[in-house]
């Protein structure tokens, strides 16, 4: 009988002791996701208030109404779009109908000869705009008047700085050239949602109020105030 209750004893304690052990286990686990829905990304986030860290959007506005925009900056139709659409949407964000959030993504980095520009392009872009939110459009719009040829290595990054420093954003030169928010805009590329009828992520891919729209929904520019009435 003794011998029994030893064993029994023994196979209590055990079972304490791994209920202890998937109890800590849980509680890393907790911990972990807690931290990864804080950070969205493996390194730096940019870290200023007209930038949502968790949809890598850079706003551009205060309206209710939102128009979403996931571009890269290698990419020839967003140039195309930017050309036809910009002056459109800026007017609608200066007349106060809308919010326009700008996602900087990278698509194209196997086009541009080992560069990486499209991240590098990318990177730039939520660099100048956590230093300074008002010279994000003016250095987007600076940058598709400069787009490199799709399949060439792109832009350097001393002439993604001069353009940055032609709609005054300067001091930003580490943040450019090291990188800085590289994994961001892989982490953030990842989110971009799929246009109805694509097949995987494209650009440029466009969301009125939240809502992803096929590019060839999009009206005129002149009428393009009409997605929002």
């Amino acid at each position: 009988m003794a011998a029994t209750a030893r064993k029994t004893n023994w196979f209590a304690i055990w079972v304490s002791v791994a209920v202890v052990v998937v109890l800590v286990l849980v509680a890393v686990l907790v911990v972990w996701m807690n931290n990864s829905a804080g950070n969205p990304a493996p390194g730096p986030t940019p870290d200023a208030a007209n930038i949502d860290v968790e949809t890598g959007a850079i706003a551009v506005g205060d309206a209710d109404q939102t128009m979403d925009t996931y571009i890269d900056f290698m990419c020839p139709i967003c140039g195309q779009f930017e050309q036809a659409y910009g002056e459109s949407i800026q007017s609608l964000v200066d007349d106060g109908t809308i919010t326009l959030n700008i996602h900087p993504i990278s698509i194209l980095d196997r086009a541009s000869s080992g560069t990486e520009f499209s991240t590098r392009s990318a990177n730039a872009m939520y660099c100048v705009a956590a230093a300074d939110g008002t010279a994000a459009v003016p250095f987007m719009q600076a940058m598709f008047a400069n787009q490199p040829e799709e399949g060439s290595a792109g832009l350097t990054n001393e002439q993604m700085l001069a353009i940055a420093a032609g709609v005054g954003v300067t001091g930003i030169d580490s943040c450019v050239n090291d990188g800085e928010y590289s994994s961001y805009v892989t982490a953030m590329t990842d989110k971009t949602p799929v246009a109805p009828g694509a097949s995987g992520i494209g650009t440029p891919t466009i969301a009125i109020n939240g809502e992803v729209i096929a590019n060839s929904s999009l009206p005129a520019p002149a009428d393009l105030a009409t997605l929002f009435e």
